[in-house]
């Protein structure tokens, strides 16, 4: 064969070979998580809940906001105790003996007793002034049973409001250490969610026998050399920002964006794409590719 031609017919090798190692990552998509809001402040615009303790109707109304059922925070813990709500611009405050709440409305979580929970449906504070949390989050808060039944537009709430052990109760101080410090590291600037799925990253090899069973074991693990560059670099040990706190309490409190992601990197600052071509791919968050 021609010297030309061979060069023809190994520069065209190289790209199909190129192109088949991409096969995977193209075959499974830009696959990026649902973003929810609530567009609407206007109380009229959604649905009213009719809202029972136990057979009693509750002179308390929830909401239907898209296909969410929301209930109002300050009448909720009405239930519990007389309490003290301050409320400024989209700031959000509840104290009452032994509970203290803070929102802001669009956010998704509500910090509670110093801990965080998490709810992908944001909080909102409605046009009657009151801040309307998901129902997940009021169980959360209330530790009451609280039941959704959409054919009658109602929710029922069953057992007596417990407030939530307060988080330096819960969270294991060197887990939240390390953990709030490896996400600042890696994700410093992410979205909440993708600082999340870091953080998830890091349990879920906890949770794997191919990793270390701990939080520092995973990220100092060498096994295969250096797992985050946050390590090699020494940013690792940098005071975290204050959200990534936030999000390693989120995945301490046991919300995952996937408990199957094991490998995260970033394309734009990727030296190596050996996690690309081996691990199949999940979906995008932020600047972030996660695999499993």
């Amino acid at each position: 064969m021609p010297p030309r031609l061979l060069r023809v017919f190994s520069l065209l090798f190289s790209l199909l070979f190129c192109f088949a190692l991409a096969l995977p990552a193209l075959a499974a998509g830009e696959k990026t998580l649902p973003a929810y809001a609530v567009p609407d402040r206007a109380l009229s615009a959604h649905k009213p809940l009719t809202v029972r303790l136990g057979r009693a109707r509750l002179a308390m109304n929830g909401r239907l906001i898209g296909d969410t059922p929301y209930l109002p925070v300050a009448e909720l813990a009405d239930l519990y105790a007389d309490c003290r709500v301050k409320n400024a611009a989209d700031g959000w405050t509840l104290d009452a003996p032994g509970l203290s709440v803070s929102a802001w409305s669009g956010a998704t979580y509500l910090t509670v007793n110093g801990r965080v929970f998490y709810d992908p449906h944001p909080v909102a504070v409605l046009s009657d002034g009151d801040l309307y949390i998901p129902l997940e989050t009021a169980r959360k808060l209330t530790g009451m049973n609280i039941v959704y039944t959409p054919a009658i537009a109602s929710v029922t709430l069953s057992g007596a409001f417990t407030p939530p052990l307060p988080g330096d109760a819960v969270y294991d101080p060197d887990a939240l250490y390390w953990l709030s410090h490896i996400i600042s590291a890696e994700s410093r600037g992410e979205p909440l969610a993708g600082q999340i799925a870091v953080g998830n990253v890091i349990l879920n090899r906890v949770r794997s026998t191919a990793f270390p069973n701990t939080i520092w074991g995973v990220i100092f693990d060498r096994k295969d050399g250096v797992q985050f560059t946050p390590v090699a670099n020494g940013t690792v040990y940098a005071a975290p920002y204050w959200i990534s706190t936030v999000a390693a309490k989120i995945c301490l409190e046991g919300y995952t964006v996937s408990d199957r992601a094991l490998f995260f990197y970033e394309p734009t600052k990727a030296t190596s794409y050996w996690i690309e071509n081996n691990r199949p791919y999940l979906f995008t968050v932020g600047h972030h590719r996660f695999f499993s």
